[in-house]
């Protein structure tokens, strides 16, 4: 008995020095609330105001998990996001009881099933496409969906590791984006598009021009298909990116030309390109250098803009066309980016690529130019729509990054991604593990692939790239769906296009 007491007492004591250091805990805050002049609901509200900021920054948590519906998120839904997640783990995409898709929202795309679709013994397997006949060395693309550019820098070394080797095993092409070529790029043995962003990196000199022996160093690893100039992306034209001083380790120096601890400041644009002329000249430059394919990413601002690189192409001939075009719409994303330039500027991938597909195939250039669609598209339905739409391939980051495992917490422009993909903070990284993920991104694709082939199976045609704007119709507002080339053609007569 005396024990229990014993223990009795020191609990309250205990108790009330926790209590009493609470109390004096509040005191403070409320006189540091009090006399402090940045935060107005503070000032007035001490301590009691906190809690405004504490529950906002929850907000975000709380509604992902326990408020959001399944099709109410942005910028991806949990449907959106669960789908990659099942396909990424290997089990079964089914659902049961019926679609929670609002098929009536303006601008679905609903695919027309064929009343005879083929038969099991009639399907095809997509066939590879040349890109590039026109270089020394063109590259046989055996697939529709790619991995789109993500810096090493951007991610981090596991996350590059793990997408090289599931790119391998899946058959897909590995993006290196602005960031340079990396020992993890090559790692895996999957084949690489270089992007050549407008800091040159990973092939600039001295002074940050573009060098011609670096570019010779970059072609002679065989895995090294394409490369690709970016002019911009979609979550930010007009605007280069900013990797902080910070984050330029030794390794990321050495790969990116840079010095330990210097900004890798990316210009607006190519300095040397004012025009599309001087692009040309630019590409032409790449691929005599290199001996391989070469074609550039843009984001589409209107359509007279880029109806420019067609004429100059018309003008010289086709031979000084770029191999490929990818297009990124303005829904696209990043690490890091201003808020007007990823809401507001650039056009979506749903009105951009139907409509550089035709000026593309007005020039006669269907068969030159490859075209790659990239932006926020993720699913099966997305990719079907863009094959459909014209486009060649497709090319996803997000879709991948979701594959690794990526929650969207949105901390990309933070060095606390709680996943290990956008950190280089090691207590992050380890959770990133190489061999788990590398399965993850490779059943993704494959996943991905197979079920873009049952949508084309589904509206009579043997393979995706035999699927034409016939077979999807896209809802309007006034509940009624039409024929994409319908919709395509009210948007020309429109604009005089």
């Amino acid at each position: 008995m005396g024990v229990a007491m014993h223990i009795i007492n020191v609990a309250a004591v205990l108790f009330a020095a926790l209590a009493g250091v609470a109390v004096l805990a509040l005191i403070i805050l409320y006189f540091v609330d009090s006399s402090q002049r940045v935060d107005a609901i503070r000032r007035n509200y001490p301590v009691v105001g906190r809690f405004r900021k504490l529950f906002s920054s929850l907000g975000e948590f709380f509604r992902q998990y326990f408020f959001a519906m399944d099709r109410e998120e942005l910028p991806f839904n949990r449907a959106q996001r669960d789908w990659v997640g099942h396909a990424a783990e290997g089990i079964g995409n089914t659902v049961a009881f019926g679609s929670t898709r609002n098929t009536n929202v303006p601008g679905t795309p609903i695919f027309v099933n064929a009343a005879f679709p083929p038969l099991d013994d009639q399907f095809a397997k997509t066939a590879p496409l040349v890109i590039g006949p026109e270089a020394r060395q063109p590259f046989t693309a055996p697939s529709i969906i790619n991995i789109s550019g993500m810096s090493f820098g951007a991610i981090s070394r596991p996350a590059v590791l793990a997408l090289s080797h599931g790119a391998k095993k899946a058959g897909i092409w590995l993006n290196t984006g602005e960031g340079g070529l990396s020992p993890f790029h090559l790692e895996g043995g999957c084949d690489i598009v270089f992007q050549i962003g407008t800091a040159k990196f990973g092939v600039r000199d001295e002074t940050g021009k573009l060098s011609d022996d670096k570019l010779r160093e970059v072609a002679a690893h065989e895995r090294v298909r394409m490369f690709e100039i970016k002019m911009s992306q979609g979550a930010k034209p007009g605007k280069g990116g900013i990797l902080p001083g910070e984050k330029v380790t030794p390794e990321i120096a050495a790969i990116r030309g840079l010095k330990v601890g210097q900004d890798g400041i990316s210009p607006n644009r190519h300095a040397e390109v004012d025009d599309w002329g001087d692009l040309l000249d630019l590409i032409h430059r790449v691929r005599e250098v290199t001996g391989k394919p070469v074609g550039i990413k843009l984001v589409v601002g209107a359509p007279e803009g880029i109806q420019g690189l067609f004429d100059e192409i018309t003008g010289r001939g086709p031979e000084s066309a770029p191999d490929f075009i990818t297009i990124d719409g303005g829904e696209g994303g990043t690490g890091a980016a201003p808020m007007p330039l990823m809401d507001l500027v650039g056009m979506s991938i749903r009105e951009s690529l139907p409509m550089v597909a035709d000026m593309r195939n007005a020039a006669g250039l269907k068969d030159r130019i490859r075209l790659i669609a990239s932006g926020k598209l993720i699913n099966p339905g997305d990719i079907a729509w863009a094959i459909a739409a014209g486009a060649d391939f497709v090319t996803t980051a997000r879709g991948f990054m979701f594959s690794l495992g990526c929650i969207q917490a949105l901390k990309c422009n933070r060095n606390t991604c709680p996943t290990g993909i956008t950190t280089h903070d090691p207590r992050f990284q380890k959770g990133l593990d190489v061999g788990d993920k590398q399965e993850r991104v490779a059943r993704y694709a494959k996943q991905i692939i197979k079920e873009v082939e049952i949508i084309a199976h589904s509206v009579g045609v043997a393979e995706p790239r035999l699927m034409r704007r016939a077979h999807v119709r896209i809802m309007q507002d006034n509940g009624q769906s039409v024929p994409m080339n319908d919709t395509l053609k009210r948007y020309n007569q429109a604009t005089g296009s």
